[in-house]
């Protein structure tokens, strides 16, 4: 039951349609990039121009966030000149919530015309150079949630069978390694691995994901990828190593420490994604489903 007294289903088309309607009215922008801010990166809302917040709970068929390190809410503004939504936390699957909910908010920053999404996540390190502090440019991926982001009537705007050769922009992930070079910023490819959580892998869980091909594993970013891809969006990501996976490093595994490193080297990802940002070349007039 939202403030109007109607009820809305969480994450369906007519909620979706609502909640942008609410932002566009209160943001009056139309923004061209959503960023989706994982656990600790929340410093990068700090650099949003002229923000406007909106707590998720104020939007119909959207919780309040629950998890520590997650600020949950929207911030519409501007980002190196560029008019943006920052989504300041997400909503996982290990909390309960369903793909509906979880996926709402790639679904509203489409509705109010964001044509490329930008993800940012904590993850753990399992290639060696991958350390606590260290960034990684998400160059392909591993779904290991067991459920299917897409399952179930399909979507307003979103294709039913979307092409998942290539699910990260070339030329996006091009202009971050770009961008990195220029502000001196390591910034090495990896494949991504999401499970399920809440708790932590365990030491043989790691090794499979490693065999596997994974070089970090974390709990988000792969549903929100596919379902941008499946609404032709173009997808950049980027995963913040917060620690080493487990069985890897000499530490136990505590979210306090993600939310630490998080803190301490999102300043980095928050200066390489607003200089990025800012170097956007403009928008194409036909936007489509090419990932180039």
């Amino acid at each position: 039951m939202t403030g109007t007294g109607t009820v809305r289903l969480p994450g369906d088309d007519a909620s979706v349609a609502e909640c942008a309607r609410i932002l566009r009215e209160r943001g009056g922008l139309r923004p061209r990039v959503h960023l989706v801010l994982g656990s600790g990166l929340g410093t990068l809302s700090a650099r949003v121009e002229d923000p406007v917040e909106v707590p998720f709970g104020e939007l119909p068929g959207l919780p309040a966030a629950t998890v520590a390190g997650h600020a949950g809410a929207f911030l519409m503004g501007g980002l190196g000149g560029v008019p943006v939504l920052v989504q300041s936390g997400r909503f996982h699957y290990y909390e309960g919530h369903g793909a509906a909910t979880v996926l709402a908010p790639v679904r509203v920053g489409r509705a109010l015309g964001a044509r490329i999404v930008a993800l940012t996540n904590a993850a753990g390190g399992i290639r060696s150079d991958l350390v606590p502090g260290s960034l990684m440019l998400i160059d392909d991926h591993i779904g290991a949630l067991f459920r299917a982001p897409l399952a179930g009537p399909l979507r307003r705007g979103e294709e039913r069978f979307p092409d998942m050769s290539r699910p990260y922009s070339r030329s996006l992930c091009t202009l971050a390694e770009s961008v990195a070079r220029e502000l001196r910023i390591r910034l090495p490819r990896g494949i991504y691995a999401a499970v399920h959580g809440p708790a932590f892998e365990t030491p043989a869980e790691i090794l499979a994901l490693r065999a596997a091909g994974a070089d970090a594993v974390g709990m988000s970013t792969v549903p929100e990828a596919v379902a941008a891809r499946a609404g032709g969006q173009r997808v950049v990501a980027f995963s913040l190593i917060t620690n080493r996976a487990a069985g890897l490093g000499m530490e136990s595994l505590d979210h306090a420490e993600v939310l630490r490193y998080g803190e301490e080297a999102g300043s980095s990802l928050g200066r390489l994604l607003e200089t990025m940002v800012s170097k956007l070349p403009p928008p194409r007039t036909r936007p489509g489903i090419s990932a180039k």
